[in-house]
């Protein structure tokens, strides 16, 4: 059955969704921001103060506040795609705006002419924020990453491990032991995909030097098709490194006694992943070491194999080892020509990767601290257009330039200072007292709220990503519009207990 609410309930539904899930969020924004905990039924509780995981773990047993909510967070959701941070600082500015809008509805304006005057001066205000930003240095992207996870060894390790790569495709964030781990890997990286665990045996890894690369394209069945080749490596005993699609057990057990009886290092890997993926890890590995790809294995000869300087593989991860070469360089060209999807094959090529393990001695406490290196790198990656002398204080600036000939402009004056307001209430600072200082240096200087110390604007680390300001606002305006202008809503209705007596004869 369906259940419809509009008018005056709905408006007070959506006021206590927004609410709800913005007054949740919004005590964790800034440096001195608070944690908070999440009860999950797949895992243990844990403790964080990352905006969207807080967001996304909230829900009422209302299902009216329900269906409000998960539009509501949205807008906190498509930012931390977009950019990956500024979650929190999304929902501060969409309740605001949500309920001096609402206000406005309820004296008896428009919903469709205050959400088109909003949009109009949203695009006013865009190039402001814009002309407040700068191309951010080094030291920059540093201090958004310390900021961004709240934790200078933090973002002192994210920065380090992008200036090493360039790209946040190559850098990998994953959950460690007790220890944080940071392994720079110069190389190429794949999947291990072992054909046996008798090929490593009771070996953690193994390291051959200069290695031969057989690539094929198809399963390999029988030793006979690839016999000269075979013949070769026995004669000159040096390394070879077989992939394929698949092997028969027959020639895996076949090249097993070949490593056995004849002292011979070949290992067989099957190509990882499947389809389109598997043929470009095949060709990258072409690239870099000048092997030729065969289709057929029985037409394959010597000139077919490609050689690097090492390879490294244990059951985890391969790591091949190589020089630059005109090929691989040819090939990078055309990658870079290419979609956006080859960016991670550009730089693992040019450049290597980044594997970071976190670790901490509970698993609560690694799980929060991951996202913050989360956090720290995805801020860090959108701010590669422009940073800003910190949000509060660039949207206040923005805010004390308003004329307020509108009444969109008066929710936006309003709204713009709540960030700061916020970071400010949320350190247990005096917000009317710092404002007026600020106010008088004609925002030149920030208050840093770590040091509780003014700071000129060249000295400063306060910054933060022009992107995700940006998106922030856009976001919170697109969401808090839509819902001024809903005036109904259409949910099922369920009977609090389904199966009741008279349900039956």
């Amino acid at each position: 059955m369906k259940k419809i609410i509009a008018g005056k309930e709905l408006q007070e539904k959506m006021q206590e969704a927004i609410d709800l899930l913005c007054n949740t969020v919004k005590v964790t924004l800034g440096p001195k921001g608070s944690n908070i905990i999440i009860d999950h039924s797949n895992f243990r509780p844990f403790i964080t103060n990352d905006g969207v995981t807080i967001a996304e773990n909230i829900e009422s047993e209302d299902e009216v506040l329900n269906t409000i909510l998960e539009l509501a967070k949205e807008a906190s959701i498509k930012t931390n795609i977009n950019v990956g941070d500024g979650t929190t600082t999304t929902l501060v500015l969409l309740q605001k705006i949500f309920n001096l809008g609402l206000d406005l509805i309820c004296q008896g304006q428009n919903p469709l002419v205050l959400k088109r005057e909003l949009d109009q001066e949203l695009e006013k205000i865009i190039p402001l924020i814009k002309n407040e930003s700068r191309i951010p240095s080094e030291k920059d992207l540093k201090n958004i990453a310390c900021i961004s996870s709240n934790d200078e060894k933090i973002g002192k390790i994210i920065a380090d491990a992008y200036m090493q790569v360039g790209e946040i495709e190559a850098i990998n964030i994953q959950e460690g032991d007790e220890e944080t781990k940071i392994n720079y890997i110069k190389g190429y990286t794949l999947d291990s995909n072992i054909a046996s665990d008798y090929f490593l045996s009771t070996l953690k890894e193994i390291k051959y030097l200069n290695p031969l690369y057989l690539l094929v394209n198809s399963s390999l069945n029988d030793l006979e098709d690839i016999s000269l080749i075979l013949n070769n490596v026995i004669k000159e005993q040096k390394p070879l490194v077989i992939m394929a699609n698949f092997y028969s057990e027959e020639f895996i057990q076949n090249i097993l006694t070949m490593n056995n009886d004849y002292q011979t290092k070949i290992i067989l890997l099957k190509t990882p992943y499947y389809g389109l993926n598997s043929l470009e890890t095949l060709e990258d590995i072409a690239a870099l070491s000048g092997a030729v790809i065969v289709d057929d294995a029985k037409f394959s000869k010597i000139s077919d194999l490609g050689s690097s300087e090492s390879i490294i593989i244990n059951r985890e991860k391969t790591i091949i080892n190589y020089k630059s070469n005109l090929r691989l360089t040819k090939y990078l060209e055309k990658l870079e020509k290419n979609d956006k999807d080859n960016k991670k094959r550009r730089v693992m090529l040019q450049k290597g990767s980044v594997e970071i393990m976190v670790g901490a001695p509970t698993t609560t406490e690694r799980r929060e601290k991951k996202m913050r290196f989360d956090d720290a790198l995805y801020a860090l990656n959108s701010a590669k257009k422009g940073v800003l002398l910190g949000s509060g204080l660039v949207l206040s600036k923005i805010s004390e330039s308003l004329d307020c000939q509108k009444m969109s402009e008066n929710i936006f004056k309003e709204t713009l200072l709540e960030p700061l307001k916020q970071i400010l209430f949320n350190s247990g600072n005096d917000y009317n007292q710092i404002y007026n200082e600020l106010k008088k240096d004609k925002f030149k200087k920030i208050y840093n709220v770590k040091t509780g110390k003014m700071e000129d604007e060249n000295e400063t680390v306060v910054l933060d990503s022009l992107e995700v300001v940006l998106n922030s606002l856009k976001n919170a305006t697109s969401i808090a519009g839509m819902l001024l202008t809903t005036t109904s809503l259409i949910i099922n209705e369920y009977p609090s207990n389904p199966h009741s007596d008279s349900d039956y004869y």
